[in-house]
């Protein structure tokens, strides 16, 4: 938990949507809406949209900045190890690969090595190259949390040895941004990492992330969230939650809906029921929206 403040339990999320400007107008009004309802953790990544959700929310602060709201009083949070793009999509392959070559191979911010699955990067010098775009993007001068996002993308390419050693690069990296004040805290946020099973392949071991972050940090470390899906249809996620209370972790749960297929009191009410989770986020993209969903008491 971050220093006097209680997080909202449930969240903003910013994921879905169309990569147009009708778009970022409503998550802009839907983000500040949100907020004078009693929201103050806003969640985002630096591909949701190409770029243009973190816009949106960078907007909406301007917005609520100019009716009163502090800083301070904002959890905001956001993720970088996907390739974002820049307002669109690639129209093409060839498109795609003259993108990434222009914008991070060229500039010497990563290799072709360095990019998993053609998609994914968690190098110290791309995460840097993320955070400061994010900053940006958003108008900020730090984020409260920094993810990296979907680590677990990196297993199949790599041994679980040199996995761990790419996260505590990344670490060490994320560790010398909370020394320059760009972010707070720092954490993971995952898809599948924290729900498959552990001789899988594809699973992340809580207490062995906690270890690469003394290492990197020492006892006062930021490793302190971590983000993973859980809801009625998606409860994989309970033991590592369990895990999480125990060793001070911040959860945050994803996919709280299921991306619409669960009714909102349901998925709050089922997220509130277990003691670990801090905060249930929900992706919502319009004012109405806000207002349905947030008929629940925030904090009860």
């Amino acid at each position: 938990m971050l220093p006097d403040i209680t997080l909202s339990s449930i969240g903003i999320g910013t994921y879905l949507g169309n990569a147009d400007e009708a778009t970022d107008a409503s998550y802009t009004n839907a983000v500040v809406r949100a907020v004078q309802l009693g929201v103050n953790v806003i969640d985002t990544a630096a591909n949701y949209r190409f770029q243009r959700s973190e816009r949106s929310i960078g907007r909406a602060l301007q917005i609520l900045a100019e009716h009163g709201v502090v800083r301070e009083q904002l959890v905001i949070c956001t993720k970088g190890g996907y390739l974002p793009f820049d307002g669109a999509p690639p129209r093409n392959s060839a498109e795609l690969r003259e993108y990434v070559n222009e914008t991070f191979i060229e500039p010497g911010i990563a290799s072709w090595d360095d990019i998993v699955g053609g998609s994914h990067c968690m190098t110290p010098s791309y995460l840097q190259n993320q955070l400061d775009q994010s900053l940006r993007n958003m108008g900020l001068e730090y984020v409260d949390v920094y993810y990296i996002h979907n680590p677990e993308s990196q297993l199949p390419y790599v041994s679980e040895a040199e996995f761990y050693t790419r996260l505590k690069l990344a670490f060490e990296r994320l560790e010398q941004n909370r020394r320059q004040g760009k972010l707070t805290f720092y954490g993971v946020a995952t898809w599948n990492g924290f729900r498959a099973a552990p001789n899988s392949g594809h699973h992340h071991s809580l207490a062995r992330m906690i270890e690469c972050a003394r290492e990197v940090g020492g006892a006062a470390h930021g490793f302190h969230f971590i983000q993973l899906p859980y809801n009625v249809a998606m409860p994989e996620g309970a033991q590592v939650i369990e895990e999480a209370q125990w060793l001070g972790i911040t959860v945050v749960a994803s996919a709280s809906l299921l991306q619409g297929r669960i009714p909102p009191q349901t998925a709050i009410e089922f997220a509130r029921a277990n003691p670990g989770i801090t905060t249930a986020l929900i992706g919502m993209s319009r004012v109405e929206h806000v207002e349905e969903n947030l008929a629940a008491d925030l904090y009860g």
